[in-house]
């Protein structure tokens, strides 16, 4: 998985352009942070002339337009970490330049140095802010951070890297967006085994100590009690482990006195469960095999990293929450329907009725003159289209079992009442069968993958009906 931060380059208090140029670029090209300057790249520029050539475009363009900001940016950089043990440094810098090449879209000249130094491969992608024409600027923009944040979530997924689950609103740097992934510390697995004796109950203190020696610790008994692993070099002390594991705590939590509660840093990795993000990642890596290019075939990359991403920022991390999604936007868009549909027929019926008892009203003077009459053919014939629209709305008023005609004004009412309902339905209409669409796209794109029941199923019926 990768972060990302664009960071605006300023001019520095006390330097010059010139300096500050050459003083970002140095850092990032440093070789003994890229392999001997191995992993550095560029477009439209020479990397060991990069400061210069930043400096000279921005020369030209003083002189083209004639603007000179006292406090403009001078260049922009972005800062991409990768997941430790996930990528290579050569995959890196390939990933940092379709980075780069997407951001500017060919109107800066640009460098990624990928930095080796660290536990995390890092790319520094750094890009003239003056165009190449030295007509323009680039000009960061709104949420430009999430923009570029998705751009390189598409990249990575496209390579068969992981990405960031629950990306934050806010910038971190790496160690506090690291945080929730690190594996369990020293620390963290001393307290995960307390936690896990104290919830046997031990009966006393020395029943605690006797239950944590069996858990294959070592322990220093004295001023300061310490405990000591299979992986530990150094022994441990109880009070570098937070209030709640002190001494005095313990024997607290195990007399009934005080109630313990599990660490929050053990709580977030034994209580995790394995995402959905996950299970797709490993499951398109497993296919990385003989099947691969057959599968990639029948699939689009870019579709899933675009699947990929609704998942993340929709929280639709578990296959069961993404199932119950598609269940409820399936039923809310049934509801809608539905209450469209019925209040449509409901105004048609209303349409009719009404229609029916003008109608009747104007042919009830002919219709009575035509029983006085004694029904007479004569008086049929010479008033035969009143009378048959007379009988025809009768017959319906009989049809809909009405013992006596509603007002006009009450249909009227109820008429004018549902077209708002029928309004209002379809006000969201729109949206929720967009939003139902994406979400049967995303769950179709997973089930192809993952291989669920029922597509297991589906191989299944249809190998036997091909062994028939």
């Amino acid at each position: 998985m990768a972060t990302t931060r664009i960071i605006p380059m300023h001019i520095n208090k006390g330097k010059s352009l010139a300096q500050c140029l050459t003083d970002r670029t140095d850092y990032a090209k440093n070789p003994k942070k890229t392999n001997d300057g191995e992993l550095v790249s560029s477009f439209m520029c020479d990397p060991d002339l990069v400061d210069a050539q930043f400096l000279l475009s921005k020369k030209i363009y003083e002189q083209k337009t004639g603007r000179r900001q006292k406090n403009d940016v001078i260049a922009y950089q972005v800062r991409q970490s990768f997941k430790p043990d996930e990528i290579n440094p050569q995959l890196a810098n390939a990933i940092g330049y379709q980075l780069a090449e997407r951001i500017t879209k060919g109107n800066h000249a640009f460098i990624v140095a990928t930095h080796i130094d660290r536990s995390h491969i890092h790319n520094h992608i750094i890009w003239n802010s003056t165009a190449l024409d030295s007509k323009k600027k680039f000009r960061n923009f709104w949420n430009s951070t999430t923009a570029i944040r998705k751009i390189s979530d598409l990249l990575c997924l496209e390579n068969g890297l992981s990405i960031v689950e629950n990306p934050s609103k806010k910038s971190q740097h790496y160690g506090q967006w690291l945080e929730g992934e690190k594996p369990l510390t020293l620390s963290d697995k001393l307290r995960l085994t307390i936690d896990n004796t104290l919830a046997g109950k031990p009966v006393n203190f020395d029943d605690f100590l006797k239950q944590m020696r069996k858990q294959g610790y070592e322990i220093k008994v004295g001023k300061h009690i310490a405990f000591k692993g299979k992986e530990q070099k150094k022994f441990i002390r109880l009070r570098s482990l937070g209030d709640e594991y002190q001494e005095d705590y313990i024997r607290g939590i195990i007399g009934g006195k005080k109630e313990h509660k599990p660490h929050k840093r053990v709580q977030q990795a034994t209580e995790r469960r394995i995402s959905l993000v996950i299970e797709l990642q490993t499951a398109i890596n497993q296919k990385k095999g003989k099947g691969y290019e057959r599968w990639a075939e029948s699939f689009n990359l870019k579709q899933f990293a675009k699947t990929m991403n609704y998942l993340t920022e929709n929280k639709l991390l578990r296959y069961d929450d993404l199932e119950a999604k598609s269940n409820s936007i399936c039923n809310e868009f049934s509801t809608l329907t539905n209450t469209i549909k019925s209040a449509e027929k409901r105004m048609t019926e209303l349409s009719i009725l009404q229609k029916n008892i003008v109608q009747f009203a104007k042919t009830k003077e002919t219709y009575d003159a035509y029983k006085k009459s004694g029904y007479s053919p004569k008086f049929k014939e010479a008033n035969i289209t009143k009378i048959l629209l007379h009988q025809g709305a009768k017959k319906h008023f009989i049809d809909l079992e009405l013992k006596k005609l509603p007002k006009m004004q009450a249909l009227k009412l109820e008429y004018d009442n549902l077209l708002i309902e029928k309004k209002k339905a379809y006000s969201s209409y729109h949206d929720v069968k967009k939003e139902k669409q994406e979400v049967l796209n995303a769950k179709q794109n997973v089930e192809a993958l993952l291989d669920t029941e029922k597509n297991a199923s589906y191989q299944v019926k249809k190998k036997d009906q091909q062994s028939l």
